[in-house]
């Protein structure tokens, strides 16, 4: 209630990317106070009542888990993780750091709920994520680390770019996810062929068997929502034939229909890629696409238009194991994962 009355009408004020990089150095603060993580995971713990998930080895103790986008660069994911996430996926993390493009690039649709966003992987890079990462502590939430080409890379390249960021990050991850799904950097979305996607993938596996030694390190692949339905199944049979551990979808659409913002408004925003609710339908019907596909035999993460308990439920029930939001963040605050996991034990 207090982020809806007071601290969201004064993070509006701020152009959207402002918001956020104020945002995140507030996160960081707290982060970095002794003991602050520890007793706001305790804290918030106590009547919590969200359903606990086992998955890559590790129990959770919620399903809800924070998408790539918001935490770039691996600065608060121990605070999120403390907020009530039960797990916080990183990235999109480049092999080498990048500015990704022009400002303005990140764009709000209030009457939609929505975000619109051109970022294009801006990135530290590999090596100075894995510093920040660190040692990991046996207090963090499960950590997914989500990595994507460079801007400047040719897509026949592209694997020597995945291949730096799996050998310095593989090692640091609970799972490693595969973007080829976004909108925002030129031809990513044409590695999702299969015909380009089986050797990346094949190449990956190789880097982690070899970097990551004893450790089977499951590696996922992200899919974009606007494919059809003969390229998703296609895509669902590749990560069968690959053994990979499963899907996450999906990423943000390039569509921009039925939404109730302006025509104008959504012109001002220009291209990109669109996130919140007007997803929430076609995120749906891809994931339960890939589980009549799939069956039980990969793990999917289900993204796209997660904004209440009953996306929730209605992603689990859909075949997810997990489920991710970020855009509910920029519209309800950072206790959206612990009230969601609150109100989702009350819909069992």
């Amino acid at each position: 209630m207090l982020y809806r009355r007071l601290i969201r009408p004064l993070l509006y004020t701020l152009p959207p990317e402002t918001a956020h990089l104020l945002v995140l150095r507030l996160l960081r603060v707290g982060q970095e106070l002794p003991g602050l993580c520890l007793f706001t995971e305790r804290l918030l713990r106590r009547g919590s009542e969200a359903s606990k998930v086992r998955v890559f080895g590790r129990e959770l103790a919620s399903p809800i888990g924070l998408a790539a986008g918001f935490d770039k660069d691996a600065e608060v994911y121990r605070i999120m993780g403390a907020l009530g996430f039960g797990f916080v996926e990183i990235g999109t993390v480049t092999a080498e750091s990048q500015p990704g493009n022009p400002r303005p690039r990140l764009f709000r649709l209030p009457q939609d709920r929505a975000l619109v966003n051109r970022m294009g992987f801006n990135s530290s890079g590999a090596q100075a994520v894995a510093r920040k990462i660190g040692q990991r502590a046996a207090g963090d939430p499960m950590l997914g680390i989500n990595i994507g080409k460079s801007k400047a890379t040719a897509p026949k390249l592209a694997l020597l770019d995945y291949e730096r960021c799996a050998k310095r990050l593989g090692p640091l991850a609970d799972y490693l996810v595969i973007n080829v799904s976004s909108p925002n950097t030129p031809r990513l979305r044409d590695l999702q062929a299969p015909q380009e996607l089986k050797p990346l993938l094949a190449h990956v596996q190789a880097v982690l068997r070899h970097e990551v030694g004893g450790r089977q390190v499951p590696l996922l692949v992200k899919i974009a929502p606007d494919l059809s339905d003969a390229e998703i199944d296609a895509l669902a049979d590749l990560a069968l034939d690959m053994g990979l551990a499963g899907i996450v979808a999906t990423n943000t659409t390039t569509h921009r229909e039925g939404l109730r913002s302006s025509a104008a408004e959504v012109a001002r925003c220009g291209a990109g890629g669109l996130s919140g609710p007007p997803l929430r339908q076609r995120a749906l019907a891809v994931l339960e696409r890939l589980r009549e596909r799939v069956s039980d035999r990969l793990v999917l993460i289900a993204a796209g238009g997660v904004e209440t308990a009953q996306d929730v439920w209605e992603r689990l029930h859909a075949g997810a194991t997990l489920v991710q939001l970020y855009t509910a963040l920029v519209y309800e605050g950072p206790l959206v994962a612990h009230h969601l996991g609150r109100q989702l034990a009350t819909l069992g």
